[in-house]
């Protein structure tokens, strides 16, 4: 029996999260239909908004105290502080979408998780 890889690596490395080898995505945020590797259907997947909540609330944490230093310190016009920090967040975001989203899959898929439902 195969030892299923890390999680957390797994996602950082956008690997399928049975064999560690096959791409998860076909696209940018796109999960591909199945690993090219193990052939792991990846159909099940349920991943909803979870990774884009998590990724707002650390980009927020990261970004938010960095505006306000630098408003303390400096008081620069509104529009630098708009030249700055929106392609700063947007970079953060972009950078950080993909591997939570990963990473959430990989957790659900180690963890055996599916949705709850009431039975009857």
């Amino acid at each position: 029996m195969t030892q299923t890889p890390n999680p957390f690596l797994a996602g950082l490395m956008g690997r399928c999260p049975a064999c560690g080898k096959g791409s998860l995505f076909s696209g940018y945020l796109k999960l591909a239909a199945r690993c090219c590797h193990c052939e792991m259907d990846f159909s099940r997947a349920d991943i909803g908004d979870g990774a884009a909540v998590f990724v707002i609330f650390l980009v927020g944490a990261i970004i938010v105290p960095l505006v306000l230093a630098v408003e303390l310190a400096a008081t620069p016009p509104v529009w630098l502080h708009l030249l700055i920090w929106l392609p700063l967040t947007t970079a953060l975001i972009l950078a950080l979408l993909r591997p939570f989203k990963a990473t959430l899959f990989a957790l659900q898929f180690k963890h055996d998780a599916h949705e709850a439902r009431l039975e009857e």
